[in-house]
């Protein structure tokens, strides 16, 4: 207290202020009015300040300076600053007073400031004096400045992007001014560095261009063929040029410019034979390009024309195929495939097949007398494939298929079917001896399909005086008719020809003449009979074509029509989407188990109509094709018995003799096994699967010259044959079965094939070999080879041999089953199997005698040691009347004769019996005791033992 007075003294005297004498009260007045006498007035402020902080940062720069001044200075503590204040809560700021006489303070932050938290500060501030003392009493505020501080950012963020990746579809050949926008931000507080200032594309050598505002656009036209996608990357800048953190991807698509068209399909479509129906265009749509369809017309065109003849129809022999379809009998193959017995073809050009014949203007083939009837009656049938084009020249000479005509003198034409000018004519002329009157003789068509170059069906029924064309099945009516007078009778032989007309008069050298231009197959006449429409169909059908899977699942609407063989498809409907399921279903199907590999072309046209539009869209055509694989070929092999031995008297019967009792008919395909180790590297075996499939024909060929009718034949039954719908034809050089059956139908067919001879004296070995085909001989069998031989008895006189195991006998010399009429009799014998099974009995018949012979000997040697020299004699063993009967079905060796023999074989059988010794020594033993004990009994057990006893011996 003491102190504190003391300090006040030099202030009174400066003041003059003398001292006195009083009381305590009178002190503490004297010190309110000596502070209201020296602190006379507030400390003064600026009215607002504006300052500015860096984020990051605890210095604040104010404008003005933060300055107190205060009019009782230079006075201590009442002139002097001591503190300033800041009004609010939770304020990050403080201010200090660095000089108290001056008034100088600073304002700053008491922990870092954040701006992207707070970007601006408002508050207020006062500035205190010190009073009258150092007691902080009686301060004096000053007025309240506003203070106002903004946050100084810091670019200390990198722009980011909104999208990971963008994406964007652009059509070609177009110039966008913005295919999309990008957008990048910034988390940083300021204008500066929070807003983006620039994009930049870092993908090089790309034909687009980014502008400040993220718009990306194409510098160039874009071509969906050249490429389909681009991919490329974009970055952005802050406007304190700190780029992105990571670059954004940009796609972008190109599409090619709407086509109206048919999409999502293929042009190629696979077909595995035996897959049923296949669907063509499983996700086919139409693209519209938004245009306004009323109704669509679309047609489905399978092209087949260059596939066999038209179309892959099954290749059976017409025969075959007449008989398939039901049709009546008495077809004449007119143009058969080439052979000894129909070779009139064989001088004819082949083309592609030997049921295609080609006729280039210079080829006629004879067909020999007999082969057609003279009278064909007035019903009868002809039936051809035929390919022909335009005939050069503008008035063409006649083009004969088939023409019956003069042989010699005269030039007269009796029938004769030709092609003139691309139409079809027919001729046929009456003999005069009928009537005398006019009569139809020529009938003309005249049609398209006889020029196009394209394989068509005819059939001309004649029921005379009417004659019908039938062409890929429907009805023709000829558009003219001429009448002609009868031929006059006369005793000239007639000529049948095929590809031209043999003139036989008129000319110094009988020729062929009107030679046909074109390709013919499967020409036929059938005398007496006309063919129905059923069968004439059923011979032009075609095994492929178009077909719709659910027709119930078309939906409503559709409207569709096949052509006759299925190769064209018309659908109608009102609705783009139904259209399109539509067109989904269609299928092709081939139902040939071994179809004709190679390629179907197909086009889809599409019609379309628009609502009341002056313009509608176009459909362009599309094209496909089909890839018919290759079937698996088969394999037909014909197993049985191949060697027959047979007594005369079952040649002479009247069953004769089965040739092929166990015939046998398996076709099989090799199909690759799957490895079961994937590391082993050896090649993968084959596993042989068997199949089923059709036969067309089996030759029963006779070898060696042809059969002798007046003594020997070939029969079968013919009720077998039509109880398995097939036909035969016999000759002298064979038999030969054919219609399309199962293996198994010729197989029991075959089973019934059987050879008589009526003087099997001659004859020692017939031989026949069978071959059978599938598809007229794509797929052929093996030869199969037999030998019939006649089995004689034969007798061996036993002074000759002493036993039959020393002769080799005949095969099945003692062996004679008689031929049971209920069953099929097997007593056939394989020369190799039974040569194996008799060398195995003899070998085991040999050893067990050699085994006899050794122990009996052991047995004769104990006894002649001991016995009397009386009894030596009766006890010698005698073995040169020995003789062994064997069964004569086994195969025989003669023993030897005498003991020279028997001890040669035990000589040779020492070694064979040595690895058996040891286990025979009991045994032998046992054999020894036995024979001491009938040393001490009787002696006529002496003679028992000694005798050859063969009941015991295992033969």
């Amino acid at each position: 207290m003491l102190t504190g007075r003391l300090c006040w003294v030099p202030l009174l005297l400066a003041l003059g202020v003398g001292s006195g004498s009083g009381g305590g009260g009178g002190g503490s007045r004297r010190r309110r009015l000596l502070a209201a006498k020296v602190n006379k007035h507030k400390p003064w402020i600026e009215t607002s300040y504006h300052g500015v902080i860096t984020e990051n940062n605890d210095t604040v720069i104010l404008d003005p300076p933060l300055v107190a001044l205060d009019k009782d200075a230079p006075v201590p503590f009442a002139g002097e600053i001591c503190a300033f204040k800041i009004h609010g809560q939770e304020l990050p700021f403080e201010a200090v007073v660095l000089n108290k006489t001056s008034g100088e303070g600073r304002l700053r932050a008491k922990s870092p400031i954040d701006c992207e938290l707070q970007k601006e500060y408002t508050f207020i501030i006062q500035a205190y004096d010190c009073g009258v003392g150092p007691r902080e009493t009686a301060w004096k505020k000053s007025h309240k400045a506003v203070v106002h501080i903004q946050v100084k950012d810091v670019n200390e963020f990198a722009p980011t992007f909104k999208e990971p990746a963008y994406r964007a579809v652009v059509t070609e050949g177009k110039i966008y001014d913005s295919i999309l926008q990008v957008e990048a931000v910034d988390e940083d507080c300021s204008p500066q560095y929070s807003q983006i200032c620039n994009y930049e594309i870092v993908t090089t050598d790309v034909p687009f261009a980014i502008d400040k505002n993220g718009n990306i656009r194409n510098t160039e036209k874009l071509s969906y063929d050249k490429q389909r996608q681009y991919e490329i990357l974009v970055t952005a800048y802050d406007c304190g040029q700190k780029p992105a953190a990571q670059d954004t991807l940009v796609q972008v698509d190109v599409k090619p410019v709407c086509k109206p068209g048919w999409q999502d399909w293929t042009k190629r479509i696979e077909y595995q034979p035996g897959s049923g129906s296949v669907p063509l265009f499983p996700s086919i749509h139409l693209e519209t390009c938004d245009g306004a369809v009323s109704s669509i017309q679309i047609t489905t065109e399978l092209q087949t024309n260059y596939i066999g003849k038209g179309c892959d129809r099954e290749t059976y022999s017409e025969r075959s195929l007449q008989k398939l379809c039901g049709a009546s009998s008495g077809i004449i193959d007119l143009m058969p495939s080439p052979s000894a017995a129909t070779n009139w073809t064989a001088g004819l050009l082949v083309d592609s097949s030997e049921m295609i014949f080609k006729f280039d203007g210079r080829q006629g083939a004879k067909i020999p007398d007999g082969i057609v009837p003279k009278n064909l009656t007035d019903q009868f049938t002809i039936t051809m494939w035929m390919k022909h084009g335009p005939s050069p020249g503008v008035r063409a000479e006649k083009e004969t298929i088939l023409c019956n005509s003069d042989k010699t003198e005269m030039n007269r034409h009796h029938y004769a079917l030709y092609v003139h000018n691309c139409r079809l004519v027919f001729l046929l002329r009456k003999d005069f001896d009928q009537a005398d009157t006019f009569r139809p003789a020529e009938f003309h068509w005249k049609l398209d399909q006889i020029c196009d170059k394209e394989w068509h069906y005819y059939v001309i029924n004649v029921e005379f005086p009417v004659v019908t064309l039938y062409m890929d099945g429907a009805t023709y009516e000829p558009y003219l008719v001429t009448n002609d007078w009868p031929i006059h009778p006369s005793h000239i032989a007639m000529q049948l020809t095929v590809g031209a007309c043999w003139q036989g008069g008129e000319v110094t050298k009988p020729r062929f003449a009107q030679f046909f231009h074109g390709s013919l197959a499967s020409l036929t006449i059938r005398p007496g009979k006309m063919e129905s429409q059923k069968v004439i169909s059923c011979l032009q059908a075609c095994k492929e074509g178009l077909d719709i899977n659910s027709l119930e699942s078309l939906g409503q609407g559709i409207k569709y029509h096949f052509n006759p063989s299925q190769s064209v498809l018309v659908m109608e409907g009102d609705d783009i989407g139904n259209i399109n399921r539509a067109l989904q279903k269609v299928s092709y199907i081939n139902s040939r188990q071994f179809p004709t590999a190679g390629v179907r072309r197909l086009r889809v046209s599409s019609k379309v109509q628009c609502f009341g539009e002056d313009v509608c869209i176009s459909v362009p055509d599309m094209d496909a094709y089909v890839m018919v694989l290759q079937a698996i070929e088969p394999q037909i092999s014909l197993r049985g018995t191949d060697h027959l031995w047979r007594p005369t008297t079952q040649f002479e019967s009247a069953r004769g003799v089965t040739l092929f009792p166990d015939l046998k008919i398996v076709s099989t395909f090799a199909k690759a096994e799957a490895p079961g180790d994937l590391r082993t590297t050896a090649p993968k075996s084959a596993v042989l699967e068997e199949m089923l499939h059709n036969l067309d024909f089996c030759d029963i060929l006779v070898l060696g010259g042809d059969l002798d009718p007046r003594q020997e034949c070939l029969e079968l039954n013919h009720s077998e044959l039509h109880q398995r719908h097939l036909d035969a034809t016999n000759s002298t050089a064979g038999y030969s079965i054919y219609g399309v059956g199962s293996m198994s139908r010729y197989e029991q067919v075959l089973h019934h094939i059987r050879y008589r001879n009526w003087h099997p004296g001659s004859l020692e070995t017939r031989r026949f070999r069978i071959k059978c085909s599938e598809l007229n001989g794509r797929y052929t069998s093996n030869e199969f080879n037999l030998e019939v031989s006649v089995l004689r008895e034969a007798r061996v006189s036993d002074k000759e041999h002493v036993n039959h195991l020393i002769v080799q006998p005949p095969f099945l010399q003692s062996v004679h089953h008689p031929e049971s009429q209920g069953s099929i009799q097997r007593s056939s014998v394989v020369p190799s199997i039974a040569t194996v099974v008799i060398i195995i009995s003899v070998c085991m018949l040999v050893f067990v005698v050699a085994m006899g012979v050794y122990r009996v000997r052991i047995a004769h040697q104990h006894f002649t040691q001991e016995a009397e020299a009386a009894k030596e004699a009766e006890m010698d063993w005698d073995d040169s009347a020995l003789t062994i009967t064997v069964n004569p079905m086994e195969k025989h060796e003669e023993p030897g004769h005498g003991e020279e023999e028997t001890e040669e074989e035990e000589e040779v059988e020492e070694d064979v019996s040595s690895s058996s010794s040891e286990s025979e020594d009991s045994e032998e033993e046992e054999e020894e005791e036995g024979v001491g004990r009938g040393r001490h009994g009787q002696s006529g057990a002496r003679h028992t033992q000694l005798e050859w006893d063969d009941s015991a011996l295992p033969y």
